[in-house]
């Protein structure tokens, strides 16, 4: 089974919460980032936890291995079930963010390759792959890759092997669901959903992709 996870990027409560709940009997976790966070704190998962759903933070978590398990502690005190960090800063920099979510039976995800266009200045030339091979290491859950880019997921599937994919940029970035679904374990659509007039019925139209 594919999972639909939402990325709830709004940066109201009250929006978030509305959203989440007419969506969530149409989908599997909602990934909640920096937007939402920032305008109404940590306490959102406490909110959001009414869904019944996985949260997962995704603050992708690139700095010094100490400032990362703190923020990891905090993530994980507050409710959530998963964090993603950058891979990066370096091996100590992410086992800091997995050991934190493992410590909190929770899961860690390695960004991999990043969705939008930029993404292939700095991911390319064996870089996303370098960081595949280390969230096998260092015993991560999984990766993210980019719905944008088949061909790179299907690259770093090979090195990740059983290992979770979850795949952005479905949607407003033009991944399409129809080819990446197949490849991954979750595929990460936001405004396609948040911004739709009705999102509840905007998340039901992937269902046949969680088949």
């Amino acid at each position: 089974m594919t999972q639909l996870i939402l990325a709830l990027d709004v940066s109201g409560r009250t929006e978030a919460l509305r959203i989440g709940r007419q969506c969530a009997p149409h989908i599997d976790a909602i990934k909640v980032g920096y937007p939402l966070v920032l305008s109404a704190g940590l306490t959102i998962a406490r909110d959001l936890a009414a869904t019944g759903l996985p949260l997962i933070a995704d603050f992708k978590v690139a700095d010094i291995p100490n400032t990362n398990r703190l923020i990891a502690e905090q993530v994980f005190s507050s409710g959530f079930s998963a964090i993603i960090c950058h891979g990066f800063p370096g091996s100590d920099s992410a086992e800091a963010c997995i050991e934190s979510a493992h410590d909190h039976d929770g899961e860690c995800y390695l960004v991999a390759e990043m969705s939008h266009p930029g993404a292939e200045e700095f991911f390319h030339g064996g870089v996303a792959e370098h960081i595949a091979e280390l969230a096998v290491t260092l015993g991560a859950d999984g990766i993210i890759a980019p719905a944008t880019r088949p061909d790179r997921v299907r690259l770093l599937r090979g090195i990740v092997r059983g290992k979770k994919i979850y795949s952005p940029g479905v949607g407003a970035q033009g991944g399409d669901a129809a080819i990446v679904a197949g490849l991954v374990d979750g595929i990460i659509v936001g405004r396609q959903i948040y911004l739709s007039p009705d999102p509840r019925s905007a998340a039901a139209e992937y269902g046949p992709f969680r088949q």
